[in-house]
């Protein structure tokens, strides 16, 4: 029986679903985007979200909690370029998040094996999906153009009393 059980094992051994999470979660930080299965990327989520907490409280805390951070950071990763990323950028452009950094998006089974693939990404860095700053409201256009002024509409009379006297002396000339 599995009770209390909440390790995702994904059919592993421990040193070798540490060293797959940790390189998962370097390219996921330095590449923003990466596919895989299912499975793989809700045990990442897990691995890495905790990781960008730290970081994002490193820019708030003191230099000495700030490089304890880091280290902590660093023992789970082992990259110093992801790390970086991580303290550098990642963690400046979701300041503001409370959690729910990732975003899992289904794509579908695999072809070889069947298995089910999905992307996890950063939800910051993905263009598309970021709501867009409206910088001016555009104008209402009807169909029934609206009520207009008492000039406007002998003006519009005058002019189609015009075209049609022109039409009418058209269709006489080539008559």
């Amino acid at each position: 029986m599995r009770h209390g059980d909440k390790v995702k094992n994904l059919n592993r051994t421990a040193s070798h679903r540490e060293a797959m999470l940790a390189n998962m979660a370097s390219s996921l930080i330095l590449e923003k985007r990466i596919t895989t299965t299912l499975a793989k990327a809700k045990a990442l989520r897990v691995y890495v979200e905790p990781l960008i907490t730290r970081a994002k409280e490193s820019n708030n805390t003191t230099t000495l909690q700030a490089m304890h951070n880091r280290r902590t950071v660093f023992a789970y990763l082992q990259n110093k370029e992801a790390i970086k990323e991580l303290f550098s950028e990642v963690s400046a452009k979701v300041g503001n998040r409370n959690g729910g950094y990732t975003r899992i998006i289904k794509l579908g089974t695999r072809l070889g094996d069947g298995a089910e693939t999905a992307i996890i990404e950063l939800v910051d860095f993905n263009e598309t999906f970021q709501k867009e700053a409206k910088t001016e409201k555009k104008s209402r256009r009807s169909r029934r153009g609206g009520k207009k002024t008492k000039t406007e509409t002998t003006e519009t009379l005058s002019q189609n009393t015009e075209n049609t006297a022109n039409n009418e002396e058209n269709n006489t000339t080539q008559a």
